[in-house]
């Protein structure tokens, strides 16, 4: 089974910087997509940003421009660089990970959510 650990969650000061990281383990074959989602108080999850293998990424609009991931393939693990940190952002952020088994399984993970808080 495959699972993700998520770090880097926290608080704080708007206009400030967060990255976050998840980190898969298990008997991976390999990972042909990693994503980042987050959940806010009263809204539905969604998509903050997602890493393709093939260099393909996309973004929701509202964190366009200062929301950065990326990828590194060694070690499982996809990073979300979150600048210019508005209250808005403020939400419950979590990993999920699609990929093939080395039993050729194909699967989907999720990992534990992560608070970050952006407030003044």
């Amino acid at each position: 089974q495959v699972q993700l650990v998520v770090s880097g969650g926290g608080l704080v000061q708007p206009g400030g910087s967060l990255r976050l990281s998840c980190a898969a383990s298990g008997s991976i074959l390999s990972i042909s997509a990693m994503g980042w989602y987050r959940q806010a108080p009263g809204k539905e999850r969604e998509l903050v940003a997602i890493s393709v293998t093939g260099g393909s990424t996309n973004y929701a609009d509202s964190v366009k421009g200062r929301f950065t991931i990326s990828r590194d393939n060694a070690k499982s693990t996809v990073y979300l660089q979150m600048n210019s940190l508005k209250p808005e952002d403020t939400a419950v952020y979590s990993c999920n990970v699609e990929g093939t088994l080395a039993s050729w399984r194909k699967f989907t993970s999720w990992g534990q959510g992560t608070q970050v808080t952006v407030s003044s």
